[in-house]
């Protein structure tokens, strides 16, 4: 799966939000975030390009690092 690094995050309804932001974008279908460790990984239906992952996660406040 991949993973994409995020900084912001500081509760489990951060999490949520980032889970909710990904799996709206078209071809992921599984989210796994990790508060802890501040990432995320998801698996793909089809190839997702990573401005697209980027530009839905800073737009919900986050950094992708």
């Amino acid at each position: 799966m991949p993973t994409v690094k995020i900084s912001g995050m500081r509760c489990g309804h951060c999490t949520a939000s980032v889970s909710k932001a990904l799996t709206a974008i078209d071809g992921i279908t599984q989210v796994e975030v990790d508060l802890e460790q501040g990432e995320a990984r998801y698996a793909e239906s089809k190839p997702v390009p990573v401005e697209t992952i980027r530009a839905a996660i800073t737009k919900i406040g986050f950094e992708v690092g």
